[in-house]
């Protein structure tokens, strides 16, 4: 029941504060912005890159679609999605803080246990919202605007079309997926915001790691290549691995498939991993903290 109540109080706190719906504006802004782009030239942009294709095969059905569109959405959207998911969960620990509100809430009859972990449910239910949002500007109107079709989906080496049809679920498992990676931004936002007395620093902070641990996924050194499976920076993009398609022995798409569906468990579990440890840690620094603010 306290728990309950706690976790009631902390999400109004949360949507009280004007800055929470920076985020929501931006993920509209950018998501509106894209589909204007692609609404007015993406045509054009389609056929130019995929002229040297055409010539070869004759691709039947509307190749820009909703499904395409929010594809491309994701990929540039999500990459960017861990500041706006920090600006709150970096702040339910250090914003108390530095307002002074801290020790006030823990002169009350309050475990710091509940209170932690009151906190990160809320966080956690902002985030879940802020990507509902996004699916909606994503998925949703993409549909409504550019309608469905086939999806074709350009890659480095290939070209992989999957059929209306096998699409859907797909959105649901990579959304499903996208909520573990940013539940696991917003833990580690969460449990830098025990150390500081200001929202800026687990901000900052939570940035510049994933900053690092992006440059470290991009740099093929073995010094490197021996932790890349442990940081949880390679496995963000997991989420792609829903739209990959197994074959049979005549090389057609098997339906609802998944080339590598034990990779894409295993990114998820790493995730959650690192979404306990976070969580975990954030208690027993808490519990053992002296607040002074």
């Amino acid at each position: 029941m306290q728990y309950s109540r706690i976790t009631f109080i902390e999400l109004y706190k949360i949507f009280r504060n004007p800055r929470t719906y920076i985020a929501f504006s931006v993920v509209a802004l950018v998501v509106g912005l894209i589909q204007l782009g692609f609404y007015t030239d993406g045509e054009t942009y389609l056929e130019f890159g995929l002229r040297s294709l055409t010539d070869t095969f004759d691709l039947h059905g509307k190749i820009l679609n909703g499904y395409l569109m929010a594809y491309i959405i994701l990929q540039t959207l999500l990459v960017n999605l861990p500041l706006l998911v920090s600006l709150v969960a970096g702040d339910m620990i250090s914003g108390e803080a530095s307002i002074g509100t801290l020790r006030l809430i823990l002169t009350k009859p309050i475990s710091r246990n509940v209170l932690i972990m009151a906190k990160f449910t809320a966080a956690g239910i902002y985030t879940l919202v802020l990507l509902l949002w996004m699916a909606f500007w994503s998925l949703g109107i993409s549909v409504l605007i550019f309608g469905a079709d086939d999806m074709l989906i350009l890659k480095s080496d290939m070209i992989t079309q999957i059929l209306s049809s096998d699409v859907l679920w797909r959105y649901v498992a990579a959304f499903g997926f996208a909520i573990i990676a940013m539940l696991t931004v917003a833990s580690l936002s969460f449990f830098l915001s025990v150390f500081a007395e200001n929202s800026i620093g687990p901000i900052m902070a939570s940035m510049s790691i994933i900053i690092v641990f992006t440059i470290i996924n991009t740099l093929d050194l073995p010094i490197f290549n021996q932790i890349k499976p442990y940081l949880f920076t390679s496995h963000m993009l997991g989420w792609k691995g829903f739209f990959d398609i197994r074959v049979d022995a005549n090389n057609e798409q098997i339906k609802g498939s998944i080339e590598n569906l034990p990779g894409v468990l295993s990114s998820a579990a790493v995730l959650i991993v690192h979404i306990i440890g976070f969580l975990w840690a954030s208690i027993w620094v808490f519990k053992r903290k002296d607040i002074l603010s």
